[in-house]
């Protein structure tokens, strides 16, 4: 997409160089004909006249470039603008140099090569103009611009002439200025456009969250009753006498029991990160308590094969147990465990004020269009539905904690995901104040 854009833009601005091109050519011959017919000064008519075709051409061959499939290379900009540059320096010589009042034209290349070139190529340009200025105060046809008077004070037009050589001054003093300030204001408008594309694709993924939110949280609610309904049925069967006789459909009915009963528990959990993650029914903990649990809960829940955990705090700390942050612990290790049933370890200490916790796994790792487009919705090797939001929630719920995620491939083989948190986001002090 992004080179589209350019593409599109590049081929917009050679566009522009030729309507410009155009307006330059009708100027030069009406500027031609009243000189030479109504002015009365002599013109080389021909060459001049040449000069202007090949303008002409050029202007056919940079319309057909501009429809072709190729992009437009900036160099390719800069030699256009060149042969521009070219065509006013031999019309200023064939029409008395340096003392020509349309010298100030190089002006005009100078500010297009700004706007359109990258910085390299407009000091080029810069570099180019100066010379084709300084050649022109000495190598040139006198059309008798200046005055019997002014010859023989100063002699043959020169450099040292002090009205050509304040001329030259003003026009580098000039062209310095627009490419320093232009190339400025075009980085600063670059920049300013991918602030402006970031924004927009996190307003896209927060909104996309907000819809993904609400309806989990109305899933939740229409869940709740008929699993009420479950519960009353499945204690009904439990308390039927010829039902308790019989072993295994005791033990099928403990095992419908536990089932629905985690299925209430997850919509719980659901509709309480949908309302307030933090709530009333947050549990006042410590970090050390907070992570311990989560692992222990995961490792009952899943029974990875191997699990190794450790916990290097040097200093715990209060913390509200955050049943958000707790589903973000989950979803990471669930893809660890995905990746690498046979090994996981778990690593958390403490990095200044950030809580920062390392899963590492020896999986086949990340794929490089994984890692390009990392916590993107939908980006994932999963072949099923609803693929790759488990990392999409995962990097945004960070985000809106102020903390980030980095993923890698390790040396030895497998990855690790790095989640960095500020402890300040968890602790009972900013919970109080959230609170009020």
């Amino acid at each position: 997409m992004e080179a589209s854009i350019e593409e599109t833009a590049d081929k917009r601005n050679l566009l522009l160089l030729v309507t410009l091109r155009w307006i330059a050519v009708v100027g030069q011959i009406v500027t031609i004909l009243v000189v030479d017919f109504w002015l009365d000064i002599r013109l080389p008519l021909l060459p001049m006249g040449a000069i202007v075709l090949f303008l002409v051409g050029l202007n056919f061959a940079n319309l057909y470039r501009s429809r072709g499939p190729a992009r437009i290379a900036n160099s390719e900009l800069f030699f256009f603008l060149l042969l521009d540059v070219a065509a006013l320096t031999l019309q200023l010589y064939l029409s008395g140099g340096a003392s020509n009042p349309f010298v100030s034209l190089f002006l005009l290349q100078v500010i297009l090569g700004a706007v359109l070139l990258r910085p390299l190529w407009s000091w080029a340009l810069v570099a180019v103009t100066t010379g084709c200025f300084l050649l022109l105060t000495t190598y040139y046809q006198d059309i008798g611009l200046r005055s019997y008077q002014q010859i023989r004070e100063y002699g043959r037009l020169g450099f040292f002439d002090p009205r050509i050589s304040a001329t030259f001054l003003c026009f580098v003093l000039a062209a310095v200025l627009l490419v320093l300030f232009v190339s400025r204001i075009n980085g600063n408008i670059r920049e300013r456009d991918r602030r402006l594309s970031e924004l927009r694709q996190q307003s896209i993924e927060e909104e996309h969250i907000v819809r993904m939110g609400l309806l989990a949280s109305g899933a939740a609610h229409e869940l709740g009753t008929p699993l009420s309904t479950l519960a009353v049925i499945i204690n009904d069967w439990a308390r039927i006498p010829a039902l308790k006789e019989n072993p295994e459909i005791t033990a099928d009915i403990a095992e419908m029991r536990n089932a629905v009963g985690r299925c209430k528990e997850t919509l719980s959990q659901i509709l309480l990160a949908a309302g307030e993650a933090r709530g009333e029914n947050a549990e006042r903990t410590t970090i050390v308590e907070f992570l311990d649990e989560v692992v222990a809960e995961w490792q009952e829940s899943r029974a990875p094969k191997h699990l190794d955990y450790v916990a290097r705090i040097d200093r715990n700390m209060g913390i509200v147990s955050d049943s958000v942050l707790r589903q973000v612990l989950f979803n990471v290790l669930d893809n660890a465990l995905e990746a690498s049933p046979d090994w996981i370890r778990v690593e958390a200490s403490r990095r200044a004020e950030y809580l920062v916790v390392k899963i590492r796994d020896k999986g086949p790792g990340f794929a490089p269009e994984i890692l390009a487009n990392f916590g993107k919705p939908y980006q994932s090797t999963k072949q099923r539905s609803g693929r790759g939001l488990g990392l999409f929630l995962v990097v945004n719920v960070l985000r809106k904690l102020g903390g980030t995620i980095l993923p890698k491939n390790n040396r030895e083989g497998g990855a690790s995901v790095e989640l960095s948190l500020p402890i300040m986001a968890l602790s009972v002090e900013d919970a109080n104040c959230n609170a009020v």
